[in-house]
């Protein structure tokens, strides 16, 4: 049986949950992102909520902006990265190497399929620990690592055949 802030809490969701999607999805890139972070609101509403005040409509969406804030800045920390990363390949190897190759094709990648294939071989982890990692069965970090290799390879131009090799993928 549900308590009463259980059912409180659904109908809140109930009620505000498409406002706070349309407002998250016209500042993000995806609804599959809008998804997420209007998910995200409603942890944070859960977690913060109080049983003295029902959290009105303007306090979700404040909280989801700033959550949508949060996720542009992820999201700048993580390009300013790659960025770095494909620029010190440039340094070091050559405008042409395959290392070069490699950053841009893992740019290009979802973020998945490139968070899987790093925990692979740039950390080092056994399928087992990938697994538990992403907290999910072996086998789907194994199809999951299938796939990102798939996608990874996609992403190689012609001719660089030994590199994807190399890498084990």
């Amino acid at each position: 049986m549900l308590s009463e802030r259980e059912l409180a809490f659904i109908a809140i969701h109930k009620d505000s949950y498409p406002s706070v999607f349309k407002f998250v999805c016209r500042r993000v890139e995806s609804a599959e992102a809008a998804e997420e972070i209007a998910a995200d609101v409603f942890r944070v509403v859960w977690q913060k909520w109080t049983d003295d005040s029902r959290p009105e409509l303007p306090y979700l969406l404040t909280v989801a902006r700033n959550l949508v804030g949060n996720a542009y800045r992820s999201r700048d920390r993580r390009l300013a990265l790659q960025e770095k990363l494909r620029t010190t390949a440039v340094e070091r190897f050559g405008d042409e190497s395959e290392n070069v190759a490699v950053q841009d094709a893992m740019t290009r990648l979802r973020d998945q399929d490139r968070d899987i294939l790093q925990l692979a071989y740039w950390d080092g982890l056994s399928t087992a620990e990938i697994a538990g990692v992403l907290q999910c069965s072996e086998s789907a970090a194994k199809v999951r690592l299938h796939r990102a290799r798939t996608a990874f390879r996609k992403q190689m131009p012609a001719g660089a055949e030994t590199t994807t090799h190399k890498m084990g993928v």
